[in-house]
């Protein structure tokens, strides 16, 4: 087991979130989700009570790396809105895991679908803010998920971030 409880909490964590990306809902029990997580249910349920709990947390998590990201975004200064796009096709981040998870949780559970819709909203809300457009920033906002989703799924093209840059010129952006 983990020295102390936050690392022990994150370790059931990240394998609950590897576990829904891998199997699904389904496959992210709490026999398998201790057993990746290397500890025992004893221990997993000593700091989740539940699965409820689980997901909780997960959430929790979610909401904590998205309010990270924002701040990183807002740094960005003029940027901003090539940071999103620049940081939209990144995987295997902590971030990137606790989407899939959401994403996964969605369909059966509406605290996950509103952690997603809380995720895009906090997004659009600094994209908007920056660019003072809401149409541009919407924009911006669907470039990046479709670049997401080509990343997620292999259909990435090397020069599709150069492209979108272009654009973005050509728009005084």
């Amino acid at each position: 087991m983990a020295r102390n409880s936050t690392d022990t909490k994150g370790k059931l964590l990240d394998a609950f979130e590897i576990l829904l990306d891998e199997h699904g809902a389904s496959g992210a029990t709490l026999d398998a989700v201790a057993a990746k997580a290397g500890v025992s249910k004893g221990g997993l349920l000593y700091h989740f009570g539940s699965k409820a709990e689980l997901i909780k947390g997960s959430l929790e998590r979610l909401s904590r790396l998205v309010d990270d990201d924002v701040e990183s975004m807002k740094a960005a200064g003029e940027r901003l809105h090539l940071y999103y796009l620049e940081t939209s096709a990144e995987v295997g981040t902590s971030l990137d895991r606790s989407l899939i998870a959401a994403t996964c949780l969605a369909p059966e559970h509406v605290e996950a679908k509103n952690a997603l819709r809380a995720t895009r909203e906090a997004w659009f809300d600094v994209l908007n803010a920056h660019l003072g457009d809401p149409d541009m920033a919407m924009t911006i906002q669907l470039i990046g998920d479709g670049m997401y989703f080509n990343q997620n799924f292999g259909l990435s093209q090397d020069e599709a971030l150069a492209h979108v840059k272009n654009v973005l010129a050509r728009l005084g952006l």
